[in-house]
């Protein structure tokens, strides 16, 4: 494999999609416009649990975990009263907090020191991509500097403001933007009451008629985003000291300092295609939506993920081409998914009309008193990872349907399509055939030990495609498939990794089943006594494979 992927842009979508592809053995080269990196303001700071668990398969994820500020309940005040509050639901034994605050700087930094010990990637900074030509074999980029970089496939995460890529593969970017904008300080201060929980304002009296919300950030550092008119404007407010008043009057007579600060207008859209032969769309080159939520970033490494693996495993002659149409079927719908999430907040935020304007309030008023009411204020449902129940590659089972999307703040019941729960387990240090680069480095244990180490269920998985055997499957049929399968298969007992009994209690497993995860953590089967034919039929299915192709099996004797 020695033509490399492409990735346009250097930010954290596009440094995960590096480490993840160099985590299969895939070279990469970096392109990036921008001289140099830009530590400027905190930009995107919420990283959800699940994010965390992807960049903890390249080494970052703890680094970034404890480095944020951990936030487990979110609170909701109108007029100054507080109307309700809610904590995150806990699936099994997960290893990261629902969410942690750091800066995207920081972020990227801490990437960046993952990318530099990466042999396989190449970061090119001062390369704008002017030119893009597909052809049979790859994809030739011409850069504004006289470069010319042929690679194997792209994955395009260069940002909002790329609509001449776009234009050139003929993507269309429709959506709207909102009049409304919204101006984001970030300040030092010692505000003890604030420092890990997330505040939301509506209608506060220093606000009326808007919104406020305030995060807390590492070193007493916090995030204030308020709402203002279209017509704001920053430089008159911070001439007058009108600025100085604002923030005072969420911070009262404490001293604070007065870092990065910006208005935004925030925008609804998204790609009709996020993947157009040998490119593939990911971040906010494909989507754009409003932060609250936190579903911007979020989205964009879990687009990261499922690009990686899928190219990773197409390069590596494990699966068809056809595999990577799956990368826009799956993340095609979690864009458009959050875009309903996001904008129904939206719209719940600036009321469109009189009719929204008095729905609004008149929510507002019931909540103080009314739990019915309080399901109806809309202040952002949090980011959370898109369940691929209607994917082309998971296979349904009728007795684990999926019931919808939870509650706030809840997690749904596990089955095909949904990203697993975590726990501890125990597992072998031997590495599977065709696995990720790391996995041994992952899994060593200190001599003299049983030859078993602790980890958890999601980094298990995540090494390629895991076939856990409940008690009373038939282990034989899940070897010989295995066996068979030039892609990294495993197959694991529950019964040997699972010594507390949190993951079969997460999963609700029954006897006799066969769990078919992919290597991005997510249900791609549950299957109830399966034979050899069905699972390899799951199998084919989560690989875009036509059965009778025989594409991805290991040659057999005669």
């Amino acid at each position: 494999m020695n033509t490399p992927v492409a990735v346009i842009g250097n930010g954290p979508v596009g440094q995960t999609t590096a480490l993840l592809l160099a985590r299969w053995g895939v070279p990469v080269v970096v392109l990036d416009q921008r001289p140099a990196r830009d530590l400027v303001g905190s930009k995107a700071i919420c990283q959800q649990r699940d994010v965390l668990d992807i960049w903890d398969a390249v080494g970052a994820g703890a680094q970034i975990a404890a480095e944020g500020v951990t936030w487990t309940t979110a609170r909701t005040f109108h007029r100054g009263a507080e109307l309700f509050s809610f904590t995150f639901a806990d699936a099994g034994r997960p290893a990261f907090p629902p969410f942690v605050n750091l800066s995207q700087p920081r972020t990227e930094e801490i990437l960046d020191e993952r990318v530099a010990a990466q042999p396989l990637i190449d970061v090119r900074w001062g390369h704008r991509v002017t030119g893009l030509v597909q052809d049979a074999d790859g994809v030739t980029l011409a850069c504004d500097n006289g470069a010319e970089v042929r690679a194997a496939y792209v994955v395009a995460c260069a940002g909002a403001r790329c609509a001449e890529l776009r234009d050139a593969l003929g993507v269309a970017f429709e959506g709207h933007s909102f009049d409304d904008r919204f101006l984001t300080c970030d300040i030092r201060a010692d505000l003890p009451g604030m420092r890990t929980e997330r505040h939301f304002h509506f209608d506060p009296e220093w606000n009326p008629g808007r919104q406020v919300l305030v995060h807390p950030c590492p070193d007493s550092s916090f995030r204030i985003d308020w709402q203002v008119p279209a017509n704001y404007d920053l430089d008159a407010e911070t001439a007058s000291d009108a600025l100085d008043r604002r923030i005072r009057q969420v911070v009262g007579d404490q001293r604070y300092e007065l870092g990065w600060i910006t208005v935004y207008r925030f925008h609804s859209r998204c790609a009709d295609r996020m993947r157009v032969g040998r490119v593939l769309l990911a971040g906010d080159a494909a989507h754009l939506m409003s932060p609250f939520g936190a579903r911007g970033l979020n989205s964009g490494v879990a687009d990261a993920e499922n690009a990686a693996w899928k190219l990773a495993f197409v390069l590596n002659g494990w699966a068809p081409e056809e595999l990577l149409e799956s990368y826009h079927d799956e993340r095609h719908a979690a864009a458009q998914e959050n875009l309903e999430v996001t904008t129904a907040t939206m719209d719940f935020l600036v009321p469109q009309d009189a009719a929204a304007a008095k729905h609004r309030r008149e929510v507002l008023e019931r909540a103080a008193t009314d739990p019915d009411a309080q399901a109806l204020v809309n202040s952002g449902r949090l980011s959370e990872p898109f369940w691929y129940v209607d994917s082309p590659l998971t296979t349904p089972n009728e007795r684990r349907p999926f019931a919808g999307r939870p509650r706030r703040g809840a997690v749904p019941e596990p089955g095909p399509g949904i990203l697993t729960p975590d726990a501890p387990v125990r597992a072998a240090p031997e590495r599977q055939r065709g696995g990720p680069a790391d996995v041994e480095r992952q899994q060593c244990h200190p001599a003299g030990s049983t030859g078993w180490s602790p980890r958890r269920f999601r980094q298990l998985a995540r090494e390629g495609f895991l076939l856990l055997a409940a008690p009373g499957a038939d282990l034989d049929a899940a070897r010989t498939v295995a066996a068979q399968r030039a892609a990294p298969v495993r197959v694991v007992e529950l019964a040997e990794i699972d010594t507390t009994g949190a993951l079969a209690g997460a999963l609700s497993v029954r006897d006799g089943e066969v769990w078919v995860l992919r290597p991005d953590a997510h249900i791609a089967a549950v299957l109830e006594h399966p034979t050899p034919a069905t699972i390899e039929g799951a199998l084919h299915r989560a690989l875009a494979d036509r059965e009778e192709s025989g594409h991805g099996l290991l040659p057999t004797s005669r």
